[in-house]
Order: structure tokens, then C-alpha cells, then sequence
């Protein structure tokens, strides 16, 4: 864990080990995990460090960065935040969650993020897999894209394995595509209809499928 400011030499060092060995960016050096969600316009990736910030704020033209990670106590959080505040780069903190029903207020909270966006815009959360393709899913729909196309952004390419208990935020944008897409928008949808305690609950049981037939859609 990493506290405080990066003042002293002594103190980037401390950032940079806590960053490299314990929040592994080590791994991040060499892989981005970046990939467009609309082209030219938002972009996703796993943590950047502070040298791919300032390489993609030339050639991708980033006028914005959300961390979906939230405000964490570690040396790639400072650093991160340090490198936009150089950059003239808001620098803003959405936090979601990679294994739990995605919660309605945050939802809406990131549609009015996103709705007062600056972009090109970056997304990253720690390894850019689940959070970042959460989000990403969202920002589809928010553009008025299918469910579809949203779930494509929760794949294996990206480190997202759907069959481990990150696969609640497949089962959210399942959820829409079977019970309203084609009836509500998407935003409304969240507003009026979607429970997360439901999808939770039925999710945890691991009855996810009868769940959809039997209290949603009312299958016979």
C-alpha cells in the first residue's frame, strides 16, 4: 500500500515498487490490453503507466482518463494521477465492481459522466478484463448499440472468463437483451425495471437461466 504524495525521490522510488510488485504492473510494461469502444472516441486499456499516458495523449489525442477502479492508496494510482495533472488531463474516478450485479446508482451516476464527457476518452481499470469491459458494454448501449455488441467487450481477449464469478456482468447485459431490448431503451431499462438484489440473488444460486424463464420472461 501507498499513501501520501510523490515529493521526494525516496517517495517515487516507494510509488514505483509498490506500483511494479505489488499492484503488478510489472506485467502492464509490456501489455495495454488497449482496444477501441468507439473508434476515435473512447478507448480502454489496464493501468497505464505515466510514460504510456503521455505517448497516448500524442498519438490517440486523450483530452480525458476515468479510472474505474476508484481512488486506491497505491503508486499506480499516484502516479497515474500525477502524470494527468502534467498532462492537463482530468483525471476522473468511476468506481465499478467486477464480481457483483452492477449497481443501478453507479450506472446512472457513469451516463452522467459520460453524457458531459470530453473526448477521445480513456477507460482502465487494473487489468482493463472485467471493470473496463463493464463499462465499455455500457458505453455501447449509452450510444444506442445492441446488448450484443456490449457483450463483446466481456471476452477471453481481454482476460474476461465468463464462467468464473465475473460472468454476473455477462448475465446484466443478458438480462437486457431478453427482457427489453427492442421494448425500453437501455437507460430506461435501468431506471424502471432493473433489480440488481434479483440478478444477484438468482445469479449467486446459479439460476441465472430460470431466473430469466420463470420470474422475467414467464416461460410455460
Amino acid at each position: 500500500m501507498f499513501k501520501g504524495t510523490l515529493s521526494t525521490p525516496a517517495r517515487r522510488l516507494r510509488a514505483w515498487h509498490d506500483a511494479l510488485f505489488v499492484d503488478h504492473a510489472i506485467f502492464r510494461l509490456v501489455w495495454t490490453n488497449l482496444a477501441p469502444v468507439v473508434p476515435g472516441r473512447v478507448w480502454r486499456s489496464n493501468h497505464p503507466t505515466p510514460g504510456r499516458l503521455h505517448r497516448w495523449r500524442r498519438t490517440l489525442g486523450l483530452v480525458m482518463v476515468i479510472n474505474l477502479r476508484g481512488h486506491r492508496h497505491c503508486g499506480a494510482d499516484a502516479l497515474g494521477r500525477e502524470a494527468c495533472q502534467r498532462l492537463d488531463l482530468p483525471y476522473l474516478d468511476m468506481a465499478f465492481e467486477s464480481r457483483n450485479a452492477p449497481h443501478k446508482d453507479r450506472i446512472l451516476r457513469f451516463h452522467e459522466l459520460y453524457e458531459t464527457a470530453r473526448f477521445p476518452l480513456l477507460l482502465h481499470c487494473k487489468s482493463g478484463a472485467d471493470r473496463a469491459g463493464l463499462a465499455s458494454g455500457l458505453v455501447i448501449l449509452f450510444e444506442g448499440g445492441t446488448a450484443e455488441n456490449a457483450l463483446k467487450h466481456l471476452h477471453w481477449r481481454f482476460l474476461h472468463f465468463r464462467r468464473s464469478r465475473t460472468g454476473i456482468l455477462d448475465a446484466f447485459f443478458q438480462l437486457y437483451q431478453k427482457t427489453a431490448e427492442g421494448r425500453l431503451p437501455f437507460i430506461d431499462w435501468v431506471k424502471q425495471e432493473y433489480d440488481e438484489e434479483a440478478l444477484r440473488n438468482a445469479y449467486r444460486a446459479g439460476r441465472f437461466s430460470a431466473f430469466l424463464n420463470d420470474a422475467i420472461l414467464r416461460r410455460e
